[in-house]
């Protein structure tokens, strides 16, 4: 069994085995940040946090809290907007990355993503897994930022 310093050196390498394969350049800090690595997407810099997500049948659920360990026990608290732009998260139920965008990566606490239907069939408001694969978002993020370029 890992360790959570084991499970987020895994995410982490995951996640940037994925950016090599998909030509994005990734950088780490030299210094303690509160972020893992740093995406350069489109000529744009994304302060990135890895993270180990888990499968609970068909959802996969990111914990996007931080946590240490202090005198009065653990501290478990949620990264601040100006923080990080972005969590990155591995699964290794799912073999897949999952990126995140800045809305669901601050100030909370967990975020799941459906791998299959709802039992009752809702589809309002259900964020597929599909959706959030790192390839697609950093697709989706490159494409819109070349736009904002363009004008």
């Amino acid at each position: 069994m890992l360790t959570t310093n084991q499970k987020g050196f895994v995410a982490e390498t995951a996640v940037t085995h994925e950016c090599a394969k998909l030509g994005i350049a990734v950088s780490r800090p030299l210094d303690d940040q509160r972020y893992d690595l740093i995406l350069d997407v489109a000529s744009t810099l994304l302060r990135v946090q890895c993270k180990w997500a888990a499968r609970k049948g068909d959802v996969v659920e990111i914990r996007t809290l931080t946590c240490r360990r202090s005198r009065e026990g653990h501290i478990h608290r949620s990264y601040g907007a100006d923080e990080i732009d972005a969590i990155a998260a591995f699964c290794e139920e799912t073999g897949r990355c999952y990126l995140l965008p800045h809305e669901l990566s601050v100030e909370r606490a967990l975020v799941r993503l459906r791998l299959g239907p709802t039992r009752n069939n809702q589809v309002a408001g259900v964020r597929w897994a599909r959706d959030f694969e790192l390839e697609a978002t950093l697709r989706a993020l490159a494409g819109a930022v070349a736009q904002l370029g363009e004008r």
